[in-house]
């Protein structure tokens, strides 16, 4: 190929949409990142057909983005909007069959280089493409944890403890005896890791090494940095929803634990938050706890600006995005290392614990907060460092090492 012709890429992205989160706007941002390097057609799901021609023209690359539909009917949609139906990964499966294809038609009558398998992120479900001979194959971010830490589930009920370790026993069974699975690795050109933990699991069952790139970039903001070392207060945010795999109970007892009278938890998220409201009474923080409930983004963004400190205590996620949000608001973060978040977050703009158990990650959360309050010289500049790591996480950056590693398998 010669270096100046633009690399034709074909993508395979069921959820995709502008101006949204989630899947649908993780392949979005790949796509119209891609797109001012390379020529893209890309067939998703139909779903969010009307966004996508309305918004692609107005794009100054939206020339290079050609859009093919598999649409599905309105009840699949229900099953995949509902996570945990897992009648949902039959359709899916005979969606990517239909789609593979509609990619054989498309390479008879277009020149493509690479075939790319985007999203959804989950390893279960790698399509077909990888059939196709001829085309280097490309496949990731690819979301291949092996288990859900289950010392976590304290507070779960029974239900959740049991379909918890009935999906970390199915996980384990299908990462080492997927016939498509194995198949797909071992005819792609790359595999590439959403995560650490996905890029240990892949050397663990398949002996590959996996590039890291985690699914989702950071936005550039302009927002100005605002000096809060002389505050009264420390105020510290989580924002999640009310749910066991966030842990806002670790985040509670953490603040008991520090016995700090300076700080003060912020908690944003939907759901039902009287537990957790119990458990500060019962604790003897009800004063250092503000409940906002859910709010606009707009909101979340605000708290943001005013907080001293993201506190995330998830234990099971992709790349969470709102991670990312904050250090674009210039504030540092505290969390577990693990998954996604444990990946973007490092020493310069925050700290992470490892993952033990419940009461330990108290007692080390607890100990970290109070050493974030006390050294508001340490915060201060772990919020500028936020600036150069907003760069290293932006789309564009990712968007670059994307088209970096299409260009080592064509070798131009």
């Amino acid at each position: 190929m010669q270096e100046n012709k633009s690399i034709s890429v074909l993508v395979n992205a069921y959820a995709c949409s502008p101006g949204m989160g989630s899947e649908p706007g993780m392949a979005w941002n790949w796509c119209v990142n891609l797109a001012k390097h390379c020529e893209l057609h890309i067939i998703t799901e139909g779903e969010f057909r009307d966004k996508i021609e309305t918004v692609v023209p107005t794009l100054p690359q939206g020339g290079n983005m050609h859009f093919y539909y598999n649409p599905v009917s309105e009840e699949i949609r229900k099953m995949c909007w509902n996570q945990g139906d897992w009648r949902f990964y039959k359709y899916y499966r005979e969606w990517q069959w239909k789609t593979y294809e509609m990619v054989k038609e498309i390479c008879r009558d277009t020149h493509i280089d690479i075939l790319h398998q985007l999203n959804m992120i989950g390893f279960r479900e790698p399509g077909y493409l990888w059939k196709i001979e001829g085309i280097p194959f490309v496949w990731g971010p690819v979301d291949a944890k092996e288990k859900f830490p289950v010392s976590y589930l304290d507070g779960a009920d029974m239900r959740t403890k049991l379909f918890m370790r009935l999906k970390n026993l199915l996980t384990g069974i299908q990462l080492r005896y997927s016939k498509r699975v194995r198949q797909a690795v071992k005819d792609a050109s790359a595999v590439i890791s959403a995560s650490s933990n996905s890029q240990q699991s892949f050397k663990k069952f398949f002996s590959i090494d996996s590039p890291l790139l985690n699914e989702t970039g950071c936005y550039m903001q302009e927002q100005s940095w605002t000096d809060k070392r002389k505050k009264e207060t420390f105020d510290v945010l989580w924002v999640g929803k009310m749910d066991f795999r966030k842990q806002l109970g670790v985040a509670v007892r953490s603040v008991a634990k520090a016995k700090n009278g300076k700080i003060c938890l912020h908690i944003v998220g939907g759901g039902d938050s009287a537990v957790y409201q119990d458990l500060a009474k019962e604790l003897g923080i009800s004063s250092q706890c503000l409940w906002h409930g859910a709010v606009t983004h707009e909101e979340v963004q605000r708290i943001m600006q005013d907080c001293d400190l993201f506190f995330f205590t998830s234990v099971a996620e992709g790349t969470p995005h709102v991670v990312l949000e904050a250090i674009g608001n210039n504030l540092p973060v505290l969390c577990f290392d693990t998954c996604g978040q444990g990946d973007v977050v490092n020493g310069k703009v925050g700290r992470k614990i490892p993952l033990s158990n419940p009461q330990q990650s108290v007692d080390d959360f607890a100990e970290a907060l109070n050493a974030f309050e006390r050294d508001r010289e340490w915060l201060k500049r772990l919020s500028w460092n936020c600036k150069a790591r907003q760069q290293e996480l932006s789309w564009d950056s990712k968007a670059r090492q994307m088209v970096e590693l299409y260009k080592q398998m064509l070798d131009v």
